[in-house]
């Protein structure tokens, strides 16, 4: 009865799932920004996959993106994104 309750006030976050297009992490992350994005890939609250293709083409060509639980998010450079998609933890 007591887990019960403790799980009922302490509800688990969401698992925020993120998409990749492999050509888009080829055209924008370098070797500093891989090992930044690596680490934060390691929460457990994140669900990350790799395609190699989103058929987002123009915007791939343009910026570095995610999909964000279906939802496209866009940076300036990939540390704009890495900060927006830190944000969505919070």
């Amino acid at each position: 009865m007591m887990k019960t309750f403790l799980s009922k006030m302490f509800t688990k976050k969401e698992k925020i799932q993120i998409e990749f297009c492999q050509n888009n992490l080829d055209r924008f992350l370098n070797e500093q920004t891989l090992a930044v994005y690596g680490k934060f890939l390691t929460n457990p609250r994140i669900q990350y996959k790799e395609y190699e293709c989103l058929s987002e083409c123009k915007l791939c060509n343009t910026t570095p993106y995610a999909k964000v639980n279906g939802q496209i998010m866009s940076g300036e450079n990939t540390q704009d994104l890495l900060n927006q998609l830190q944000n969505i933890l919070k």
